[in-house]
């Protein structure tokens, strides 16, 4: 599966910005999508995941509540919908596949967020 992630900005304390993950090369049943970030020199963080069956998210600790996660089957997209964004979310954002038994061996490209105070 190939992976293109877009939708990355600059933005202020507080503000919202939705990334996108079009999805392309086979079919997505029974598989999950996830997004990750990295600030260079740290390691890659989980931010949250859905299955593209049901549409079941997860969330990390550190975005419970102000991100959100879905699908658009029709479209092979995931979006990452991210308010009351802060400073350390300042990150490369990047989305992976995996099958549901496997590991994250998909990825996309990343896209740089950026939030100041």
């Amino acid at each position: 599966v190939q992976l293109q992630a877009s939708g990355g900005g600059l933005l202020q304390d507080g503000d919202s910005l939705r990334l996108s993950c079009v999805a392309s090369g086979r079919t997505l049943t029974n598989w999950i999508i996830g997004w990750f970030r990295q600030v260079p020199g740290k390691e890659r963080e989980f931010v949250a995941h859905i299955t593209w069956n049901l549409g079941t998210p997860r969330y990390s600790d550190s975005v419970k509540g102000r991100f959100t996660i879905s699908r658009d089957s029709a479209k092979n997209t995931v979006y990452l919908q991210m308010n009351n964004l802060k400073p350390e979310d300042t990150a490369i954002y990047y989305c992976a596949a995996r099958s549901s038994a496997g590991a994250y061996n998909n990825w996309g490209q990343g896209t740089q967020v950026t939030v100041s105070s």
